[in-house]
């Protein structure tokens, strides 16, 4: 009997192949958003520069052991990153960072303004504040403890329900008061998204300000 012929064409394209093919820009995006180069996000995350590369551009396929690494330092939820579908839930679902000694809770998606809640915990005893500064503004509000700031030559103490605003091109310190850990509403754009979650870890120990 003579084979029959295959008239259904083509498989149908599966809709996992879709969803792979949209992480490649959506990696390029944010890896360009935060000011990074392969080299950067290869060293950040220890998976070599082609990969990357070919992974942005779409010929290689993401696993899981690759975007696992890539979610946590863009600080960014696994099912955004693959693009997965949007439930109507209105949540966040927060996802902290620790960066020296300071825990930021995410209140808000990635992309503009970025609101946080930050946890600060006392540094040991005998720390002197080093100073930072970073491009950009901060708002931040006290919920908890007493906070103290300091601000070039000024130094403040806010107590819960005390906001302040300032340029953080002056170099500032923000740490407890008192030997309780200090919650505060915190606001920054992208320069401080850079500064504060995408910065390495300060190597010296206990500064109460992660920024660069």
């Amino acid at each position: 009997m003579a084979a029959t012929e295959d008239t259904a064409g083509p498989a149908p394209k599966d809709g996992k192949d879709d969803v792979l093919a949209a992480v490649g820009p959506r990696l390029r995006e944010l890896r360009r958003r935060h000011g990074m180069t392969l080299a950067d996000l290869s060293e950040r995350t220890g998976i070599n520069e082609s990969t990357l590369s070919r992974l942005e551009g779409g010929t290689r396929k993401p696993t899981l052991e690759m975007l696992l690494p890539l979610a946590e330092v863009h600080a960014v939820p696994l099912d955004e990153l693959v693009g997965a579908p949007r439930t109507g839930d209105p949540r966040i679902h927060l996802r902290p960072v620790t960066r020296d000694g300071l825990t930021y809770v995410p209140l808000s998606r990635p992309g503009g303004v970025q609101a946080h809640k930050l946890l600060i915990r006392p540094s040991p005893a005998g720390t002197e504040p080093t100073l930072r500064t970073h491009e950009g503004f901060e708002w931040l509000y006290v919920l908890a403890g007493r906070l103290r700031l300091i601000l070039g030559e000024r130094t403040l103490v806010l107590k819960p329900g005390e906001a302040a605003e300032f340029d953080t091109h002056v170099p500032h310190w923000l740490g407890p008061d008192d030997d309780r850990t200090v919650e505060l509403l915190v606001l920054f754009g992208h320069q401080g998204e850079r500064a504060h979650l995408r910065a390495r870890q300060d190597p010296v120990r206990g500064s109460a300000d992660g920024t660069p």
